[in-house]
């Protein structure tokens, strides 16, 4: 029975940990990150794959670094035949790499050589994309450049936002896992090298790109507000106060008002101005300190006081 060590942290990896527990694989560990405080008060929480985890009796490790570690040394002890990693979030040291017969994969929610890092799921919504997928890869040290294993693709509609295709891309890459796990491990996969010449990058997102940057089309708004909901949320600013922005709709009409004007205000509606004359409705936001809001609701409380022909952003 083939030995795997598991290494991942947020909800993506829960299904891909279960796959490899239904299919029989022996997971002799669960490293994943340390428990962290969440929220407004700051509630020290585990992250999803530990609570997956602990139900199934199995061993967890929360290296603060795993570099260096007595974790890493524990794995060392373990001798898995198999690292298996899936949205860890730390760069594994090439000791670690070396420690398992079969070497380490990566189940990463993109298609490489596209949107190597850790936001690539963000990057493909904010930069339109119409499709995206899942890439099982041979783990070096360089991050995401390792040979592909295999590939799956998937649509990304118009209403996908970062939680839905991560929902969706978890289960695809349980799957793709799954489908190529007999072969690598009989040693009858062959695996191909990135073109590096395709090469793209998804660093974590900034605290500068969650900004609303008006001068955009409305499509390109949208995708950034979809890019970015349900976490980090996308905002702007009203008369120096922010407001994170949840839910918008591109419209067909157009406005030769400066972007970022706020065209029209009625008790249902708020339509903002972007750029190439394209125009916005704002459906969904929140206000500082406050919940989110359908947007008839905030225009009939909170917002009671916005302007039309006042700008956002300023």
């Amino acid at each position: 029975m083939t030995k795997i060590v598991f290494m991942g942290t947020p909800a993506f990896s829960v299904p891909i940990l279960e796959g490899l527990l239904e299919a029989g694989y022996q997971v002799q560990a669960v490293v994943t990150q340390p428990d962290r405080p969440v929220g407004r008060k700051r509630v020290i929480t585990p992250p999803p794959v530990k609570v997956a985890a602990l139900k199934h009796d199995l061993l967890v490790l929360q290296p603060e670094k795993i570099s260096g570690s007595p974790e890493m040394a524990k794995i060392a002890e373990l001798a898995p035949d198999l690292i298996v990693t899936a949205a860890f979030g730390q760069f594994l040291p090439e000791k670690l790499l070396q420690i398992p017969r079969l070497g380490a994969i990566n189940v990463h929610a993109s298609l490489l050589p596209k949107y190597r890092g850790g936001a690539p799921v963000h990057y493909a919504i904010m930069n339109g994309e119409d499709k995206t997928g899942v890439t099982i890869m041979e783990m070096i040290k360089k991050m995401d450049a390792g040979a592909i294993y295999n590939q799956a693709e998937i649509p990304i509609t118009k209403t996908d936002d970062v939680g839905t295709m991560f929902e969706k891309l978890s289960l695809l890459g349980k799957g793709l896992l799954l489908d190529t796990l007999p072969a690598l491990i009989n040693g009858a996969l062959e695996k191909t090298p990135q073109d590096e010449a395709k090469v793209t990058f998804s660093p974590n997102i900034t605290r500068e790109q969650e900004a609303i940057d008006w001068q955009k089309t409305a499509v390109q708004i949208d995708n950034q507000v979809r890019g970015m909901r349900p976490w980090p949320i996308a905002f702007t600013t009203y008369r120096g106060v922010r407001f994170k922005i949840w839910d918008v709709t591109p419209l067909a009409e157009t406005t030769d008002a400066t972007p970022g004007t706020i065209i029209k205000k009625d008790k249902h509606e708020l339509l903002v101005a972007c750029g190439q004359q394209t125009v916005l409705a704002l459906n969904e936001l929140q206000p500082a300190g406050k919940g989110k809001q359908e947007i008839q609701a905030f225009l009939n409380g909170v917002g009671q006081n916005v302007v039309q022909g006042e700008k956002l952003g300023e």
